[in-house]
């Protein structure tokens, strides 16, 4: 008798035809499958780097084929199956990174994606105004830090980024607060139906995100059946009731009527707080991040001190109390559900969905009983954390996260969750990577 094998490896997954994937996946393990999406990625990763370079190359010394186009990257539009925005952006990057090695290397070691490294190297173009020269070599490195490794996000680049404009702020707004450079375009199409294209400064788009929140929620049917809607048809849909409820009470801004509700979280240290420009400490090439906050919105995230100094001059004012390590304190302990002033507090540490990896914002999530109230847990800040629906409902679920991963509040009186031993051998305690912060622990 004869045996066939029918195995098959990852790299041989990795490298082969994706015709037919889904019937040699089957073959595998789950644990060989995940390793196949991990190394599917770091091979795009690789891939993006070379095609950046190889676009970059025709756009210093143009053959006959490349100068029939506008630019090298509607030349790479043409010729693939990319828009041309794409194509643009890739040529765009190409061009950057001839200036800045450094962002270069890492970005052709696998270790900053595409969108990480466009970003950074547009902040290093552009720098701040009130940055002296000598500051900007410390700065990348910085922000190179932040943007390295698996557990790199956006919204940490931009905090990095929103720092360091703080440390060197000037007269004149960042990119993303100018509101100048706002646009909006409306064009009706040829069958009727209109399109909507725009690009917003922070505050604008929070204000946006913040009124379509709660007119966006799922809403279930008369029968009781979930809401079928996709979230990009509730959008349109919440988008079309707002306009509607302008209409029908412009009266209302006539005399201006109550502010647009924009959460901003900062230290009132920090809001009243002037800090003297860097340009002044020019002895001092090394940014200070030690005891330096930003604002931060729960949907846009990074807001400068200037803007938010601004937005106190006429806003309602909420106060949270914190201990010296900046963890909100206890209010109303003996009550099962969280109060007001808790939720308040709990978004002002958390900033959202505190589970590892997880960006849902604050307006997503439910307040979480480390210890169950069921068993003796009290509603104080050191026992609630802030869960998306997704997450809270896996961590009360038997056949989900519950006995899986563990929640210990750390010396940082901060939420931290500890994973199963299949995911890290180690238990390394993590925490969400909205936050800024070291998002593991020893």
């Amino acid at each position: 008798m004869t045996i066939v094998s029918d195995s098959i490896a990852v790299g041989d997954v990795v490298a082969g035809s994706a015709v037919g994937v889904r019937g040699r996946l089957w073959r595998l393990r789950p644990a060989e499958v995940r390793d196949v999406a991990v190394s599917v990625s770091a091979e795009i990763l690789r891939l993006e780097a070379i095609r950046v370079a190889a676009v970059d190359e025709p756009a210093l010394n143009p053959d006959e084929q490349v100068l029939c186009y506008r630019g090298v990257g509607r030349w790479l539009a043409a010729n693939t199956m990319l828009q041309n925005s794409a194509g643009n952006k890739i040529a765009a990057l190409g061009a950057a990174l001839r200036s800045f090695p450094d962002i270069a290397a890492q970005f052709e070691a696998g270790d900053l994606s595409l969108d990480h490294a466009a970003l950074i190297a547009a902040f290093c173009k552009s720098p701040p105004k009130g940055m002296p020269d000598i500051a900007l070599m410390p700065s990348m490195k910085t922000l190179l830090a932040a943007a390295s490794g698996v557990e790199a996000t956006t919204v940490k680049v931009r905090y990095a980024i929103a720092v360091l404009e703080r440390i060197f702020e000037s007269d004149e707004p960042p990119p993303g607060e100018d509101n100048d450079l706002n646009v909006l375009r409306i064009a009706p199409t040829l069958n009727g139906r209109v399109i909507i294209k725009g690009d917003f400064d922070a505050l604008t788009g929070e204000m946006l995100l913040s009124a379509l929140s709660g007119l966006s929620m799922p809403k279930p049917a008369a029968d009781g059946m979930p809401d079928a809607r996709p979230a990009a048809k509730r959008t349109a849909d919440a988008f079309a009731e707002l306009i509607r409820r302008y209409l029908d009470n412009a009266v209302t801004g006539v005399d201006g009527g109550q502010r647009p509700h924009v959460n901003v979280h900062i230290t009132a240290k920090d809001l009243a707080e002037h800090r003297e420009c860097v340009t002044t400490q020019a002895d001092n090439d090394e940014p200070d991040f030690e005891d330096l906050d930003v604002g931060y919105m729960p949907w846009m995230g990074p807001l400068s001190v200037s803007k938010t100094r601004m937005l106190a001059c006429d806003c309602m004012l909420s106060t949270v109390l914190m201990d010296g390590k900046g963890a909100p304190l206890d209010a109303t302990p003996l009550k099962r559900l969280v109060t007001a002033e808790q939720r308040i507090a709990l978004i002002a540490r958390d900033k959202g969905c505190a589970f590892p990896n997880c960006d849902a914002v604050p307006a997503w999530c439910d307040a979480h009983h480390i210890k169950p109230w069921s068993t003796g847990g009290l509603t104080v800040m050191d026992n609630l954390t802030l869960l998306c629906r997704s997450h809270h409902t896996l961590m009360h679920s038997t056949s989900g996260f519950r006995g899986i991963w563990k929640i210990k509040m750390g010396d940082d009186h901060k939420p931290w969750f500890i994973p199963p031993s299949a995911i890290d051998p180690k238990q390394r305690r993590r925490r969400s990577t909205t936050r800024q912060g070291p998002v593991h622990r020893d």
